[in-house]
């Protein structure tokens, strides 16, 4: 384990893995750096990229200094990025694709290329409004100490299987998402707005937004309008894939992309 401060001064735990271009992997909601599907993609990433797999603030090794904003956030990647010799691609899943999104505006010339794959943003007022919602309900139960309620209300509000979500309980990992449960409050705050179209116009770094075809129709959407909205941006849609994509499929697309 490596560590880096932020500019505020929080301590952020990393990772290093392979050679090449540095690639800064931003994960996303109850997600840490030693969870075993992270690790796993690091690995494969590291067979054509130096990765650099952190634990964003509040989670696993890292600090969480308070209060919490997005901008906070994006210091940490720029910390990231300057660890890994001021420049980087970005790739971000799921609430990591709108801190790559914002990176990419606000960090200028450190960011090479960007990928973004299944940004969450709500598509509409109306979703904005269910999202809303559930939002109230989770910071309720977190703010009552309710961390194992929160996650499960959090997995079913945002379309994991019911059935999935009594079963996680079973599973060795459970008691750490329990922990990471006081997070989601920072991914709801990342995820609770329609994307950012007017300001994605000002993107001037490549940038790739994918989806898998199977995820949700709203992540679809919320693609497309990024997509026209983005210079020049890709678009692509990943045939028989959902939200948790793995490593081994999404490298040839991170390769293709960034060492083109």
């Amino acid at each position: 384990m490596k560590t880096t401060q932020s500019k505020d001064g929080t301590t952020l735990a990393y990772d290093v893995y392979g050679n090449g271009p540095a690639l800064i992997y931003i994960t996303g909601a109850s997600c840490h750096r030693s969870f075993k599907p992270i690790v796993q993609d690091a690995k494969i990433f590291a067979t054509e990229f130096t990765v650099y797999n952190y634990d964003r603030r509040g989670r696993g090794n890292s600090e969480n200094t308070l209060p919490y904003t997005m901008e906070r956030e994006i210091e940490d990647i720029e910390a990231m990025i300057d660890s890994a010799g001021g420049t980087a691609y970005l790739y971000g899943h799921s609430s990591g694709a709108v801190l790559a999104l914002e990176a990419a505006l606000q960090l200028g010339s450190k960011v090479q290329k960007v990928i973004m794959y299944d940004a969450p943003y709500v598509r509409d007022e109306e979703k904005k409004v269910e999202y809303n919602q559930l939002s109230q309900k989770i910071n309720k139960l977190l703010d009552k100490g309710k961390n194992a309620e929160a996650m499960s209300t959090f997995l079913k509000g945002i379309g994991m299987p019911k059935v999935f979500v009594l079963l996680l309980p079973l599973l060795p990992g459970w008691r750490t998402m329990k922990a990471l449960a006081p997070t989601l409050a920072y991914d709801i705050a990342l995820t609770q707005d329609m994307p950012p179209v007017e300001r994605a116009t000002r993107v001037s770094v490549p940038t790739q937004i994918i989806v898998g075809e199977k995820s949700p129709s709203s992540m679809h959407d919320v693609g497309r309008q990024l997509a026209k909205a983005i210079p020049n941006a890709k678009f692509v849609q990943l045939a028989g894939k959902d939200h948790m994509v793995n490593g081994k499929t999404l490298l040839p697309l991170l390769s293709g992309f960034f060492k083109k």
